[in-house]
């Protein structure tokens, strides 16, 4: 038996209170009610936190790990897409991060990845089909259907989205949504298919409008995108239906916080302490139907115990009566897992990142990039956008060199391109926007949603060797220049590493901080890098067949 006197936050009640609780067996035996006047300014129990979307490969970690780290910071449990893994490995990835997420006291909820691939218009290294999904579904491990990025397909009601989506609602499972922008009456259509929820807003108004059509809105604050300040205000009217998601989080971001700092936060603002709660502990509880105790008795004991009420700095987390972290270190061990991968490329050379000029007497091959003399030449480039996983579409006067389209640091232009992991096959190839790299190139194995390998760079050379030295780890995140070399090694799905989570954290962070010492203006450079490629997010990305408009969701010829 563990019995803890503190200060009880009852979420049910909306009431705080001295207490003693006991637990055993992993649940709660007793809640019983004290007069200790010591409990009045520290000391508070509460429902542990949970992320209610996060793709957990995002964090470089695998799950065993990722839980190591979370549990410090009060998170007991996740809603955890495992879309990435997926779409690298299929049926087979799905499995390993079920596997390796039991090996550890933590509770992830595991849902069946919706859209794998994610389109018809990159290169994937697996597909799921209606009938994979079902089978995911009606399976325990498997809590919800995972989210539907294809909106096009849900409003046009295509086949196989109709049959995934039918097969969540036949098994009483939710089903997660990813409609950014969408509004109106397409907005009513994509809720009325039975779609329950979306973490993709990313102005109030665009939330409100959901939300007034029955729909739960997660407030998202990643590594990349952040949408904390524009939405948290609509938790005031509608505590019932928001939840707190990180959705992509880096590891170094995770060894200093998680949900935890997202309360602070809202606390901060003025937002009524149990609303906040509500959203971070007990809406996702209710919704995924997840095996996650809420202080009551005969719960499971999931608690944690906070030194206050503003910061929510975390003294315990108990996860079915185990202390699994205490005063800022975790109590799981780090054990290393197995790998997973599917990286069937050879290293490339320089050339194949070349992008020649058209001249005068040439017919263009694509409007992205033409000429009615140098003079005259334009080319259009994907404008990267600070916190934010949306894009815009900018053109710019390119530099020419020895009849080649180059990089051009004066005006933030850099060349990036995306490179096919599954297969050899030509370099994509465009130009972005606001990276501020000044020197060297950066390259990653984690390339939403297909993971092929994106880079962004300022000459051919450094471009080439970030990429060939992740195809010869077989995954990972790079960074070349004149003078330097570093990669963080991903060899589980070119996604994550199965070393400690802390030490890749520290790594990560020196590559992260290299990369600004570069020039990088961005406050999460990979993170950013990676979603560059995610077609499904408007207005304009590049996937390995090349440059590709969201909007119209057609390439750009």
């Amino acid at each position: 038996m563990t019995t803890i006197t503190a200060n009880l936050v009852d979420v049910h009640q909306n009431k705080i209170y001295p207490a003693e609780i006991t637990a055993g067996n992993g649940i709660i035996v007793s809640i019983k009610p004290t007069h200790d006047s010591r409990l009045t300014t520290h000391d508070f129990i509460l429902p542990g936190f949970i992320d209610a979307h996060v793709h957990i490969e995002s964090s470089m970690l695998v799950p065993s790990e990722f839980a190591r780290l979370a549990v410090v910071h009060g998170t007991v449990a996740t809603v955890s897409d495992p879309h990435e893994i997926a779409n690298v490995c299929g049926m087979d990835g799905v499995e390993f991060m079920i596997k390796n997420g039991k090996t550890v006291p933590f509770k992830f909820h595991f849902g069946a990845p919706s859209c794998v691939p994610a389109t018809v218009f990159e290169t994937a290294g697996a597909a799921l089909d209606s009938i994979a999904v079902r089978k995911l579904l009606e399976s325990d491990d498997i809590y919800y259907l995972s989210e539907m990025m294809n909106f096009p397909g849900v409003l046009n009601e295509e086949e196989e989205v109709m049959k995934k989506i039918a097969a969540a609602h036949h098994l009483l499972k939710p089903v997660d949504g990813h409609a950014p922008g969408l509004r109106g009456d397409d907005a009513k259509k994509y809720i009325s298919a039975g779609i329950t929820t979306d973490h993709e807003c990313f102005t109030s108004e665009e939330a409100l409008d959901k939300l007034q059509n029955g729909m739960k809105i997660i407030i998202r604050e990643g590594s990349a995108a952040k949408n904390f300040e524009v939405l948290i205000d609509l938790l005031h009217e509608y505590p019932n239906q928001m939840m707190f998601c990180s959705d992509d989080k880096h590891p170094d971001s995770l060894v200093e916080g998680h949900i935890n700092k997202l309360c602070a936060r809202a606390v901060a603002k003025g937002i009524d302490l149990f609303k906040v709660l509500q959203a971070a502990c007990v809406n996702p509880v209710h919704h995924y139907k997840m095996k996650v105790g809420l202080l009551c008795e005969g719960d499971p004991a999931d608690f944690i115990v906070v030194k206050d009420l503003k910061t929510f700095e975390v003294s315990q987390t108990y996860i079915d009566g185990e202390l699994v972290a205490g005063n800022g270190k975790s109590f799981i061990t780090s054990e290393k897992s197995k790998t997973i991968n599917n990286f069937s490329c050879n290293k490339k050379n320089i050339r194949d990142f070349e992008v020649k000029a058209m001249t005068d007497h040439e017919k263009p091959k694509s409007n992205w990039f033409w000429s009615e003399g140098e003079n005259k030449l334009r080319t259009v480039a994907i404008e990267a956008l600070d916190g934010q996983l949306i894009t815009n579409r900018a053109s710019f006067k390119p530099v020419l060199e020895k009849g080649k389209i180059v990089s051009d640091a004066q005006q933030d232009v850099l060349k990036i391109v995306v490179v096919n992991r599954y297969k050899d096959a030509p370099v994509a190839k465009a130009f972005i926007k606001n990276f501020g790299l000044k020197t060297g190139a950066i390259a990653s194995s984690v390339a939403h949603d297909s993971h092929n390998i994106v880079a962004v760079g300022l000459d051919d050379a450094n471009l080439c060797e970030a990429v060939n030295m992740v195809i010869e780890h077989k995954g990972g995140v790079s960074f070349v220049s004149d003078d330097t070399q570093m990669i963080v090694p991903l060899p589980v799905g070119g996604l994550m590493s199965n070393e400690d989570g802390y030490r890749v954290a520290e790594e990560y962070a020196l590559i992260d901080k290299a990369v600004k010492y570069a020039g990088s203006t961005l406050s999460a450079p990979f993170m950013t890098l990676s979603f560059m490629a995610l077609l499904v997010i408007p207005h304009l990305k590049l996937s390995d067949m090349g440059l590709f408009d969201a909007d119209k969701f057609e390439f750009v010829h």
